[in-house]
């Protein structure tokens, strides 16, 4: 960390401040920030220390990790690479069959649309009544009244 940024784990003005004010509004604001000013400069160490562990407890779970070991026997090595070649092909033809049912549900969804917006158009021209032309004679509106 940088020892001239204006937060940071150590008793500085701004650190203080931002306790008392956090102590002041919510009581757990106040306690997080005097944990950090206490135990914040470990917290690189901690992160370091996390990730490591995460690694190597979670690193051997990776989709990959060991898909293309050699095994040693090549007859089952060629066996694999083959079965892992038709099962990719599969799946390109699956994507494919997926992505053309998407678009035909998608053209149909569109056209249930379209007849439903046609017989709301329909019917509201059925109820609305013709617009009323004005009188003969050039009257306006204003001679109604």
């Amino acid at each position: 960390m940088t020892k001239t940024a204006l937060i940071r784990p150590a008793w500085t003005p701004a650190t203080i401040a931002l306790m008392v004010v956090g102590f002041m509004v919510f009581w757990p604001l106040g306690l997080a920030m005097l944990a950090y000013i206490l135990w914040g400069d470990r917290l690189e160490d901690f992160k370091g220390d996390w990730s490591r562990t995460r690694e190597s407890f979670f690193g051997s779970c990776r989709k990959g990790a060991h898909m293309h070991a050699r095994t040693g026997n090549v007859a089952f090595d060629d066996w694999r690479a083959k079965e892992l070649e038709r099962l990719a092909e599969e799946r390109r033809k699956l994507d494919e069959m997926r992505e053309e049912f998407d678009d035909y549900a998608r053209e149909l969804r569109r056209a249930k649309d379209q007849q439903e917006f046609d017989r709301f158009m329909a019917e509201r021209s059925k109820s609305t009544p013709a617009p009323r032309k004005g009188k003969k004679g050039g009257e306006g509106l204003l001679d109604d009244v």
